[in-house]
């Protein structure tokens, strides 16, 4: 399958109500926006529209985007969506970075939303998901050790998760394991959401992984990072 990045965005006028005006007038900067498939979680394999922020408050030892912490265009959110319609799919990805850093993301995902799409934000926790659009499905992390950020998780968020939304553990040792399967535990994450666990790409060995949590019978998923996979880490895909 083509998958496009998008370096130009339509600069055309925004097909919008005087009533929309001010929303999709909004700016966000963007680090890039591509179409591809979903490469993690319960859509994995679907073609999907990633919309990706720049910025991030978070240096987690394993992050794969952080070209995504400075740079970027500016872009309005009606220039966004103008580009997210022509690429003709359902599924739209938020993600960063952090998006919820930049405040406006919320516009983002309400005006995404009220279009019909079907939308999934991945955030890192460390912001509140309280003020996100309840149509939206919210893929959040849990920060374990071997990331450096665990300190940071806002633990607040997790009783405002609904059966829609997902945790991910990205797990780097045997260490994060234990630790990712007491959070399951201490917060009964497996009857509020869908709970996800994700080796880290080249450094924890996936089938190991999957012993272990056949030997615990963890109330999880593990999942692999499909786009990585198929394209490595090339940005865009």
């Amino acid at each position: 399958m083509e998958s496009p990045v998008a370096d130009s965005f339509s600069e055309q006028n925004d097909p919008a109500t005087p009533s929309d005006q001010a929303a999709l007038a909004t700016v966000l900067k963007i680090s890039e926006l591509f179409y591809s498939l979903q490469g993690e979680g319960l859509t994995s394999g679907l073609a999907t529209v990633f919309v990706r922020l720049t910025g991030c408050p978070l240096r987690c030892s394993y992050c794969d985007t952080s070209y995504a912490f400075s740079g970027g265009e500016f872009r309005t959110i009606g220039q966004i969506i103008n580009q997210v319609d022509a690429f003709q799919t359902s599924h739209i990805t938020v993600t960063g970075g952090e998006p919820l850093a930049q405040p406006d993301c919320l516009k983002l995902l309400t005006e995404l939303c009220d279009r019909g799409y079907k939308v999934s934000l991945e955030t890192s926790g460390e912001r509140d998901i309280a003020p996100v659009d309840s149509r939206v499905v919210k893929v959040m992390d849990l920060k374990t050790p071997g990331s450096g950020e665990s300190h940071r998780n806002r633990l607040q968020n997790i009783p405002l998760l609904s059966h829609d939304d997902q945790v991910k553990f990205v797990i780097s040792d045997r260490e994060d394991y234990r630790w990712a399967v007491d959070m399951i535990d201490q917060h009964r994450l497996n009857e509020r959401c869908h709970v996800l666990f994700s080796p880290v790409f080249g450094v924890l060995n996936p089938a190991d992984m999957a012993e272990w949590m056949l030997a615990d019978r963890v109330p999880a998923r593990l999942q692999l990072q499909l786009h990585k996979s198929l394209w490595g880490d090339e940005p865009g895909r």
